[in-house]
């Protein structure tokens, strides 16, 4: 997990600092420190991991509708403000599903299911159908 939490604050660091005037892939970044595990303290990957959500929600916070359709380049290849923000979503997506899966693994019987329990559709469906009558 701390790996995929470095490789993704690396990643949003780099993608959301100088969003509008700089590649989204910055010089100062090294990619492939981040897939080796330094035994950081807790402390430090969770101050990484929120700099790095909240350089993300920054900046989507302060966009203007008209910015959208302007173009960033991410690796020197030009993109639409939109396009760049669902490729960070997609990515982030994806390594987030990779964390609950290892949290899941992890935690096994103590794990709490963080939408409908297994076997628990029809219950759930039943809460959802009472509270919108």
């Amino acid at each position: 997990m701390a790996i995929i939490i470095k490789h993704l604050s690396g990643n949003m660091h780099s993608r959301w600092v100088n969003f509008f005037t700089s590649d989204g892939e910055k010089p100062y970044r090294n990619r492939d420190l981040e897939f080796v595990d330094k035994n950081e303290t807790k402390e430090h990957l969770m101050k990484i991991w929120e700099d790095g959500w909240n350089l993300l929600f920054n900046t989507i916070e302060n966009l203007k509708p008209e910015e959208l359709n302007k173009t960033v380049t991410l690796r020197k290849q030009p993109l639409s403000v939109l396009q760049a923000i669902q490729t960070e979503l997609v990515h982030i997506s994806y390594h987030l599903g990779q964390i609950l899966y290892i949290g899941k693994q992890i935690k096994d019987k103590d794990w709490v299911i963080l939408s409908i329990p297994k076997n628990g559709s029809k219950e759930f469906n039943k809460k959802v159908a009472t509270k919108r009558v």
